[in-house]
């Protein structure tokens, strides 16, 4: 070969290899996960246009679940305005449904189906992941196991989602019209111990809507905070992240959710440690009242999910600067219906305290730096004095810590703080409104 023709060839060659892994760094740069991220289900055929792209960037969100992997158009409109997509075509679909699916899926859905499913997967910019299924039961889990590292030989820069069952689906010990149990197990900690155990992903997802039933508010909202103990308690224990599924929808015959609403879910869940947020829907997918109606038309809910995403952007970069390591329910009646059944020590610890000057029930998330040199640490606050927005009241933070230097944080940016005679701070809050307060461990 002329020494020409031999540079030229090793030129190629070293361009190759830089173009992979430019490619690789891309796959693994798209959804970036040091970053708070806001998603959402559903695309409906009727809101695929630029336009409606433009207004899922506007929105506030990230990415969306349930995307044609195949829709290439659409792909090139989510790439053009920064939006991911999750996408499903890919591989064969499962939900767990009634139950009566439960330990089936290894039947159904051989190992080769997912192999030649990711054989065929033409990758884009706009792909984040690939969605491998939803709401499974655990006695499908030590074959998710099984897919997830198949499919990890296939597509080993593509992330996979897979989403659980909230703790109100049946369990094993129910009886009459229940007695197909969708868990698979006797109690809602074993389905998510069991997924920890047997399903190899670095996340915990799953869904739980509080406003189905306003007569049965305190039951659900009293088992909203059960269901977040479990999954964070796992997270932590597993060193995995928190995803979570609030509802922007209501039931038919149950009025839109309100911007407090919206709120409180998404406060709630990062006093928990919640590292994504995945609103349901953004088109039509399950009940009324999604962010799109059956024509692709916006409605109310658009503006409310603005303005929410919005002050989660706001308050995410700092955020993301720590991570949960234990939540507190201050405040909190003993007998008080919305009490969770489960253990939640009252007080963040002996070195301060964090409660409302009026007495009203606070979410406390404690949360370390992940960077451990700079010494900080921080609270995230959310007001849980009226989850149903019945009537929104404002009130005082009030806090003291040891180290000598405190800032605090909100949907708007930097609040300033009050000093109190006893040496005490406060800062205002909002009901279902949230407060980051960092700590740190000398003044700046």
């Amino acid at each position: 070969m002329e020494t020409r023709t031999m540079i030229a060839a090793i030129a190629a060659l070293c361009m190759a290899a830089a173009n992979i892994g430019c490619v690789a760094d891309r796959a693994a740069a798209r959804m970036d996960r040091a970053k708070l991220l806001v998603g959402a289900y559903c695309l409906q055929p009727n809101a695929r246009s630029d336009g409606h792209v433009k207004a899922i960037h506007d929105c506030g969100v990230d990415f969306i679940i349930g995307v044609d992997a195949a829709d290439r158009a659409t792909l090139d409109l989510f790439a053009k305005h920064g939006v991911g997509a999750i996408v499903n075509g890919v591989v064969p679909s499962w939900w767990g449904g009634d139950g009566r699916k439960a330990g089936k899926m290894r039947e159904a859905n051989p190992l080769e189906k997912y192999a030649s499913g990711a054989a065929s997967l033409m990758d884009h910019p706009a792909i984040w992941a690939v969605d491998i299924g939803d709401e499974p039961s655990a006695l499908d889990f030590t074959y998710y196991g099984d897919v997830v590292r198949r499919l990890r030989e296939a597509l080993p820069d593509t992330p996979l989602y897979l989403n659980l069952y909230p703790n109100y689906a049946s369990v094993a010990q129910n009886t009459g019209s229940q007695t197909v149990s969708q868990l698979g197990t006797a109690t809602y900690a074993e389905y998510v111990d069991a997924y920890c155990r047997e399903v190899p992903l670095d996340y915990v997802s799953y869904d739980f809507y509080p406003y189905m039933a306003p007569a049965s508010m305190d039951q659900l909202l009293s088992r909203m905070y059960d269901n977040f103990i479990v999954v964070a308690d796992a997270c932590r224990r597993t060193k995995r992240s928190f995803w979570y599924i609030p509802q922007v929808n209501s039931r038919e015959g149950v009025p839109p959710a309100s911007v407090n609403q919206l709120r409180f879910q998404a406060n709630a869940a990062l006093s928990f440690g919640a590292e994504v947020i995945t609103w349901a829907c953004w088109c039509k997918g399950w009940w009324t009242n999604n962010v799109l109606d059956a024509d692709g038309k916006q409605t109310e809910q658009y503006e409310k999910l603005k303005l929410v995403n919005a002050e989660l952007k706001e308050i995410g970069p700092r955020y993301m600067r720590f991570r949960n390591v234990a939540t507190r329910l201050v405040g909190f009646a003993a007998g008080s219906p919305q009490r969770p059944s489960l253990p939640c020590p009252g007080a963040p610890d002996d070195a301060g305290y964090v409660r409302a000057a009026n007495g009203a029930p606070l979410i406390v998330g404690e949360m370390a730096a992940r960077d451990s040199a700079s010494g900080e640490r921080a609270f995230y606050v959310t007001a849980a004095d009226d989850p149903g927005d019945a009537h929104n009241a404002s009130f005082d933070l009030v806090f003291s810590f040891s180290e000598a230097h405190v800032e605090a944080f909100g949907g708007k940016g930097s609040i300033p703080l009050k000093r109190l005679p006893d040496g005490s701070c406060s800062v205002p809050i909002s009901s279902c409104g949230g407060v980051l307060l960092v700590v740190s461990p000398a003044a700046r």
